[in-house]
């Protein structure tokens, strides 16, 4: 059983690809077997909660409910600054009070992005947002631009694509959170079920990081890989995607990056948007 190959769940997004290329395909000798599985954050969180999967990329905002079970790995996710989640609107400007009452589209209620959503609203937007309408990312700067929603908020390429469905950046909450607290902003993390062991841990976190080296040395060996799951994606838009996304903190959460996720944590148990999370260990 020891032996068995591990189920390996991350997205379909640039970055995960990028990083999981080398040891999704064996390039790496030594580092434990595994099978792939893609799927988007929404659906690895609710995996997660459930208890079901070996390794997993989730959101940070999702450990309150999953550490008991697994293990938060201090490498692979997605953690850096200038990347945080825009607010968009479809009418050409105005200020955060304008949300006041109003709808607003979401990605998720158990990401990153939409705890750092209810803390900016809590600060500036006046008596808070009307309804909160969660959406298929996918769905949602056509919602803004189509006038089914007042707003919407946007992770990841969206950064780069969002004026091209004539939107335009009404808050960047990476922003927001990085001039408030002057930590980087925690989006995505590497989660392992504990009940794995030590030793068998430990061989993944270095399975990880040296699949992280390998695409740092060698971007085009994962050239195919990500394009084939990129939905279509401009590549430059990926690439630009990957830059932003894989950073130093890919490589290693460090002392700098937990104290972030605890900052994070801490501030939404606070707003009592999660749980209260004694250790993140």
């Amino acid at each position: 059983m020891a032996d068995r190959p591990l189920s390996l769940t991350f997205s379909p997004c640039p970055n995960d690809t990028f990083v999981f290329h080398a040891w999704a395909h064996g390039l790496l000798p030594g580092a434990p077997e595994v099978v792939v599985d893609f799927a988007d954050i929404d659906i690895t969180n609710d995996r997660a909660q459930r208890g079901e999967g070996d390794v997993l990329k989730v959101s940070y905002a999702v450990l309150p409910w999953v550490l008991e079970e697994y293990a938060l790995l201090p490498c692979g996710g997605a953690l850096g600054r200038g990347c945080g989640p825009l607010v968009l609107t479809g009418d050409g400007g105005g200020s955060p009070a304008d949300l006041a009452g109003r709808t607003v589209a979401v990605p998720s209620e158990r990401s990153t992005a939409y705890l750092l959503f209810r803390l900016w609203a809590a600060a500036e937007v006046p008596g808070g947002v009307g309804e909160v309408l969660v959406l298929p990312f996918d769905e949602i700067m056509p919602a803004v631009r189509d006038g089914r929603v007042d707003a919407g908020l946007v992770i990841h390429e969206a950064r780069f694509t969002y004026r091209n469905y004539g939107l335009t950046r009404l808050a960047d909450l990476g922003e927001f959170w990085e001039s408030t607290t002057g930590h980087p902003i925690p989006l995505g993390a590497i989660v392992a079920r504990r009940s794995l062991g030590e030793e068998r841990l430990a061989a993944i976190t270095a399975a990880i990081r040296a699949s992280v080296r390998a695409a740092w040395a060698d971007p085009e060996a994962s050239a195919a890989y990500v394009r084939e799951h990129a939905q279509e994606m401009d590549p430059e838009v990926a690439k630009a995607h990957i830059g932003l996304y894989v950073n130093e903190f890919t490589a290693d959460l460090g002392e700098s990056g937990l104290a972030a996720v605890a900052e994070l944590l801490g501030r939404a148990a606070d707003a009592g948007l999660v749980p209260r999370v004694d250790r993140l260990g």
